[in-house]
């Protein structure tokens, strides 16, 4: 015996033997102790010939009178407990009916598909569940296409420039003289660092990076990685003060050292000559916090989450060549997101400077 597929004809099929359950339940129970209730009611005494032959004739009659009236009752309860429960089979699959239905759309690609939310009940958490999901699902798309128009233009003006410079070297038009030879090369390692900073995001954000969580001193390492800085600082006049009590976190040593490499390049780039550049740790709360704060053009309030997205410039006009691959704050979220940490800038207005936090547990 096969089942019905459709929930409605499943949830009928419920009904429908809920009610023959009841009904046989109430028949059984009216034709055996009805009976005797009625004779009860009619006072016949046992032992009274008048009283059984009256007995007998009464039984009889009430219990043809009782088939009818059960066999009536019975077809009288099941159209209308059908015409009930296809009303309410149909309330209840309606919602998942259409659930399903929105379901089919996102995978065809339509990740804008949203259902409604009816009444706050289990169905209304489970739409309001699917739209989270499909709101989700529609911003990595976009952001995804982003990524890759993103990429696409990043790598086309290194592309052009080392396919321009071939090209005049093939017909003769350009010497190959040392200077360019060192532009093909930057060229090339240009794009070679864009690569493999867009491999290592992928990585990070996927969580396949290779993590050795230890007790670190985030201190420690914020003066190892600023050491390598002092001489770029000291030729553009720049004070950089490093932090010098210990603070300890649970974390990876080489991808922290790695985040405030990244931190201490960005303020040095957008830090005036002659400014301080200062790296502070605080332990608060189970919570160990490093801070890199600059004296550079700041940031605007929607700027705070921009910077660590991939490819924002906070200067538009800035050459790309002339600075990062333009991922490396995202590098650095997504770095702090996978150590269980968290990473985000804050900043006074446009000409005030700017600080980014790293937070990671502390030990």
């Amino acid at each position: 015996m096969s089942f019905p597929r459709s929930l409605r004809a499943r949830l009928l099929l419920a009904f429908l033997v809920v009610i023959g359950a009841t009904l046989g339940t109430v028949a059984v129970a009216a034709l055996l102790v009805g009976p005797g209730y009625f004779a009860e009611a009619m006072g016949h005494l046992p032992g009274d010939p008048m009283g059984d032959a009256m007995d007998a004739a009464t039984r009889a009659a009430f219990n043809e009178a009782m088939q009818r009236a059960l066999v009536a009752a019975t077809v009288i309860a099941i159209v209308s407990a059908t015409v009930v429960s296809l009303a309410v089979a149909a309330r209840i699959a309606a919602p998942i009916a259409a659930l399903a239905a929105a379901t089919r759309r996102i995978a065809g690609g339509h990740y804008a598909e949203r259902v409604p939310i009816s009444e706050p009940d289990e169905f209304g958490e489970l739409a309001t569940s699917f739209n989270e999901m499909a709101s989700s699902l529609e911003a990595t798309e976009r952001r995804r296409l982003q990524l890759v128009g993103d990429v696409a233009h990043e790598l086309r003006t290194p592309l052009t420039t080392l396919d321009g410079y071939l090209e005049g070297l093939e017909d003769g038009v350009i010497a190959p003289s040392d200077e360019t030879w060192r532009l093909l090369r930057a060229e090339t390692a240009r794009l070679t660092r864009m690569v493999n900073d867009l491999s290592e995001l992928w990585r990070a954000e996927a969580r396949q990076l290779p993590l050795h969580i230890e007790t670190v001193d985030i201190a420690a390492i914020a003066r190892d990685v600023g050491d390598r800085f002092v001489p770029q600082a000291q030729r553009r006049a720049v004070k950089l003060e490093l932090p010098d009590l210990s603070t300890l976190a649970v974390a990876d040593r080489d991808r922290v050292a790695q985040i405030v490499s990244n931190y201490l390049s960005n303020a040095l780039r957008h830090a005036p000559d002659g400014s301080r550049i200062s790296v502070t740790t605080t332990n608060t709360e189970g919570v160990a916090t490093l801070s890199v704060c600059d004296e550079g053009p700041g940031l605007a309030s929607d700027q705070f989450e921009a910077v660590f997205e991939r490819f924002y410039r906070v200067d538009a006009a800035r050459s790309r060549a002339g600075g990062g691959s333009g991922i490396g704050l995202a590098i650095v979220r997504a770095l702090a997101e996978a150590m269980g940490g968290r990473a985000w800038a804050e900043s006074a207005g446009p000409g005030k400077g700017a600080t980014f936090h790293l937070a990671l547990p502390a030990e």
